[in-house]
C-alpha cells in the first residue's frame, strides 16, 4: 500500500513538473557565409555592377549596363543584393553560401513574398 501510494505521489510531482517547464534558452543562430557572399561587400561600385551584370548574364538574363547596384539583405542564408540596368529593368540577385546564384525580376519579389528590392544604406565606418 505503501509503495503505491509513494508510485502516486512521485507522478503527480511528475506531472505537476510537466506543466511548468523551464524556460527554454534562446538559440544562437550560426550563419554560414561564402567568399562570395563576403566578397561583394568589399567590391568597389564599378566592380560590383560587373559581377552582378555578369550574375544577371549567366542566369540568362539581359542587361547593358547596370546604373545602380546595392546590397538589400539576408534572406534565409542568401544574401540579397539588387540590381537596376539602363532601360528601367531591375534585378533581385539572391547569393548563397555555396556561391549559387538566383536571379529575379524585382517586379515579381511581391508576388513571390520576396523581400523588396530596396538598397539598404551602409553604415559609415566608425572613426577610430
Amino acid at each position: 500500500m505503501r509503495v503505491q501510494l509513494l508510485t502516486a505521489a512521485t507522478i503527480t510531482l511528475l506531472a505537476a513538473a510537466c506543466d511548468n517547464p523551464e524556460p527554454a534558452q534562446p538559440r544562437k543562430s550560426i550563419q554560414v557565409r561564402s567568399e562570395q557572399q563576403e566578397g561583394l561587400h568589399k567590391l568597389s561600385d564599378e566592380y560590383r555592377h560587373i559581377a552582378l551584370r555578369r550574375a544577371i548574364y549567366d542566369a540568362g538574363r539581359s542587361c547593358k549596363t547596370v546604373t545602380k547596384s546595392g546590397y538589400v539583405q539576408e534572406y534565409g542564408n542568401l544574401s540579397m543584393w539588387t540590381a537596376s540596368c539602363d532601360g528601367g529593368k531591375s534585378w533581385a540577385i539572391f547569393v548563397g553560401p555555396d556561391g549559387s546564384v538566383q536571379v529575379r525580376d524585382c517586379r515579381e519579389t511581391e508576388q513571390l513574398k520576396l523581400p523588396a528590392c530596396v538598397i539598404r544604406e551602409e553604415k559609415p565606418a566608425a572613426a577610430g
